[in-house]
């Protein structure tokens, strides 16, 4: 067993602050006080038990119902790290998205865009022993989310990471190269680090496409330390 690496904090501007002026609804969800730290029981630390066995793998966004969705079929693959290069290996992986018209599967969207109905835009996924982690999906696309006149969100796919327990959960956003969106969109340069920024950019990679079927995009994801990809929490637990 190896020995334990000593917690490393984020570097000062490689993860975004709580309360960001230019993303209006960090002004209202801010905390205004300091936070309470409250000790986690075995309970929260350690359950539910989260595997294949009680929440069933969901690897391919691009059908439903035997039916192919709309839009640009793409692979997405990457490995989860610690902040040793350590792979983490049977973490829980949530996958969530907007359609190829820029449009999310849920009753509060009402963008003008239409619906499809073969793509709910949600996935499931487990690391393996290496940490490596893919799925099939559908190339999302922009849409308009009035933080400001005239907003366009970039291009993106939310991911949420467990480790052994609903407390032990981290959110990010991937992005994609090349977007001309990006300089412009708050929540992506709420990070001020123009490197912590570039770690949420997959690359387009040519070993995860699959030749006449999809093309393929690399995302790994670091936990923590100095090359940590830049989560929505704010500090790391």
């Amino acid at each position: 067993m190896s020995d334990p690496i000593p917690y490393a904090k984020p570097v000062p501007g490689t993860q975004p602050p709580l309360d960001s002026p230019a993303y209006r609804s960090t002004q209202i969800r801010a905390p205004l006080l300091a936070p309470i730290r409250a000790p986690h029981t075995l309970t929260e630390a350690s359950s539910p038990r989260l595997s294949p066995a009680h929440y069933p793998v969901q690897a391919d966004m691009s059908v439903h119902g035997g039916k192919q969705a709309m839009g640009e079929r793409i692979i997405v693959a990457g490995r989860v790290l610690d902040e040793a290069g350590r792979p983490v290996a049977n973490s829980m992986v949530e996958i969530w998205q907007a359609n190829a018209a820029g449009r999310y599967h849920h009753v509060r969207d009402d963008h003008d865009a239409p619906l499809d109905p073969n793509f709910e835009g949600h996935a499931r996924v487990f690391t393996d022993a290496e940490g490596r982690y893919r799925f099939t999906t559908i190339r999302p696309g922009a849409y308009p989310w009035r933080n400001h006149h005239n907003a366009w969100r970039p291009v993106h796919i939310h991911f949420g990471l467990f480790g052994i327990g609903y407390a032990q959960r981290m959110i990010t956003q991937m992005y994609f190269p090349g977007d001309p969106l990006l300089p412009l969109d708050p929540i992506f340069n709420t990070t001020a680090d123009e490197a912590a920024r570039q770690r949420l950019v997959a690359s387009f990679d040519l070993d995860v496409t699959e030749p006449e079927w999809a093309l393929g995009y690399r995302f790994d994801i670091t936990l923590r330390g100095p090359s940590a990809t830049p989560f929505e929490e704010g500090d790391h637990h």
